[in-house]
């Protein structure tokens, strides 16, 4: 059988391109993951996993779409050499079942990697010159009619933490971040 992956980075994003070219190749299953490729926690990507069997064939449009750094790319592709699963990358034209295909699927497993690391290099250089600009001031500040309020009855021992979190709503370090500032 031959399972198809596609994935993009975000719900805005589109598929269709590559859910076209599964199409083109054949696929009779589609897993399609809209969330960052930075680590393996896919859901649809575990589905994928779970749902091969000996003989199947998993092809993705390229390789940034499958991992996006060298370790978790071999992982994957060991964990469907464990089950006798396949693997092609239709952009790179990488076929698993060779040698050469192996050696190249590193290969442009860490070209993916470093790809991704231009990517954070150059999102951190413009937030930086942003800041710089003062454009940039990161995440509004949450505000609370009653956060005071609730933060000092946790200082007096007249409630817990946790009930104020979940009283206020709000994440557990931004929390504590505003009780230390006070």
């Amino acid at each position: 059988m031959k399972i198809g992956y596609v994935r993009v980075s975000t719900l805005e994003q589109n598929t269709m391109r590559q859910e076209i070219a599964m199409e083109k190749l054949g696929v009779t299953e589609l897993f399609i993951d809209k969330i960052s490729g930075k680590n393996t926690d896919r859901p649809e990507l575990k589905r994928l996993l779970n749902f091969v069997r000996k003989g199947d064939t998993v092809i993705v449009e390229s390789i940034s779409r499958f991992a996006r750094n060298t370790k978790d790319l071999l992982e994957l592709i060991e964990i469907l050499k464990s089950k006798d699963v396949e693997f092609v990358s239709e952009k790179e034209k990488i076929d698993t079942t060779t040698p050469t295909g192996k050696f190249m699927l590193t290969i442009f497993g860490a070209v993916a990697e470093l790809e991704r690391d231009y990517i954070l290099q150059r999102q951190r250089e413009g937030i930086e010159i942003a800041k710089n600009e003062g454009k940039y001031k990161g995440r509004k500040r949450i505000e609370k009619s009653n956060l005071n309020t609730l933060l000092n009855k946790v200082r007096n021992g007249e409630i817990t933490a946790t009930k104020a979190i979940n009283i206020l709503k709000i994440s557990k370090s931004t929390f504590y971040r505003r009780l230390n500032e006070q």
